[in-house]
């Protein structure tokens, strides 16, 4: 399936050719067990040690002044790296996409049981009545970050799996019931769980990542923009019915006059970093606004820290890695032994693209301010973890090649 496009092809007719390629027949290839595939192994590697490096750089002076070391974020996120890099070797020597496919509901199920144990007083409140983490006393789990990788494998399975029912033309016994009704209850389910976390942003990521898989697994267009349009009024409802998601609508609509010592005060902060880095930034280390002004600069905000000290042009270095790891991924997507691997693995990289986009947008200010992180850079053992173990299954399917059968 090594096709080339002419450069002539309209963005619409690369979308189809997408669909195409997600949808396309498990016997139609051999799957032959090979290396894995460098390039994403070495833009990976760039973005873990880059983000290593700007996690110190960032959270030196918070961690000297709340934990009396300067070490104390990076030295953690060194352990969680180790720990999980160490794991992930294994899942990739081992697991073959047949594993991921098996595995997937198993996974889905999990997720959900987790979900709702962060309902129960295991769960850590972050005040507003939003809970989000499992307080196991030694760590913390946030299960939302589990429930998004579990979405994408379990619908990529059912997907594939019933690829020419969700594709037929009988609307109630075909595509309806399997290209939207059975899928949207899978992503109700997440959904709904971690929308009583009162976590807009998880739910906003988790309905994208439902409707990608169920677009390229064959859904038709109608029934996505339904589903879009339910999804959008969940996120509209919550808003208006959490005053703290509400707040943070009305400080990004109306910055001008919201309170800068206030609600305005993490944005106004991190736009400051922004615009103070000029093209060649202020160099590694010598950021001002970590020094108090963004609070927590090793989290959401880390790429305005960037953005001071190294320039635009470790902006755009941030940025261009990013692209070329998705970019892989959709590479091996296209040439993923069958339409599972290749739907798990689009997933996988629409994933990291969103969480991008939106963190970038966030600390932009193109969107409200809300909890999204910057993946391999924002601190969080488990989301660097996951961020890891999800490489590791997208390299163990890139072991496996595609050949038409003789």
């Amino acid at each position: 399936m090594n096709r080339q496009y002419p450069a002539s092809h309209s963005a619409s007719s690369a979308v189809r050719e997408l669909q195409k390629d997600s949808q396309r027949e498990d016997t139609e290839v051999l799957p032959v067990k090979g290396s894995v595939d460098i390039p994403l192994l070495l833009i990976t590697s760039a973005l873990i040690l880059f983000g290593t490096v700007m996690i110190y750089s960032a959270s030196y002076v918070f961690a000297q002044k709340h934990h009396g070391e300067t070490t104390y974020f990076v030295t953690r996120h060194l352990i969680f790296l180790l720990l999980s890099v160490a794991f992930t070797f294994f899942v990739v020597k081992l697991c073959t996409p047949r594993f991921w496919k098996d595995f997937s509901y198993v996974f889905y199920g999990i997720s959900i049981v987790l979900l709702l144990l962060v309902m129960t007083p295991l769960g850590s409140d972050l005040g507003s009545g939003a809970r989000r983490w499992i307080d196991l006393k030694v760590f913390t789990i946030q299960p939302s970050e589990l429930a998004k990788l579990a979405l994408v494998l379990t619908l990529a399975r059912f997907m594939s799996t019933h690829q020419k029912k969700v594709m037929s033309l009988h609307r109630f016994g075909g595509d309806f019931k399997y290209g939207v009704l059975y899928p949207g209850i899978m992503i109700a389910a997440v959904g709904g769980l971690v929308a009583l976390e009162h976590h807009v942003s998880g739910l906003l990521i988790i309905g994208m990542l439902g409707v990608s898989v169920m677009f390229l697994g064959g859904t038709r267009l109608k029934w996505l923009f339904a589903i879009g349009g339910i999804i959008v009024f969940a996120a509209v409802l919550l808003i208006l019915m959490f005053p703290y998601a509400f707040a943070r609508v009305d400080t990004w609509i109306n910055i001008e006059n919201a309170d800068p010592l206030g609600s305005a005060w993490q944005t106004l902060q991190g736009l400051m970093a922004i615009g103070s880095g000029g093209l060649f930034g202020t160099g590694l280390g010598n950021s001002n606004q970590k020094y108090g002004y963004v609070s927590q600069p090793q989290n959401d905000f880390i790429f305005t820290i960037v953005c001071e000290e190294l320039g635009f042009i470790g902006a755009a270095l941030v940025i261009g890695l990013f692209v070329a790891f998705v970019w892989r991924c959709f590479y091996i997507a296209r040439h993923a032994p069958d339409k599972c691997s290749a739907l798990m693995v689009y997933g996988l990289g629409f994933k990291v693209a969103l969480q991008v986009i939106l963190n970038i947008a966030v600390v932009t200010n193109s969107m409200p301010n809300t909890g999204i992180s910057l993946p391999f850079f924002s601190y969080g053992g488990t989301s660097l973890m996951l961020q890891i173990f999800e490489v590791g299954i997208i390299l163990s399917i890139s072991r496996y090649a595609t050949h038409k059968k003789i």
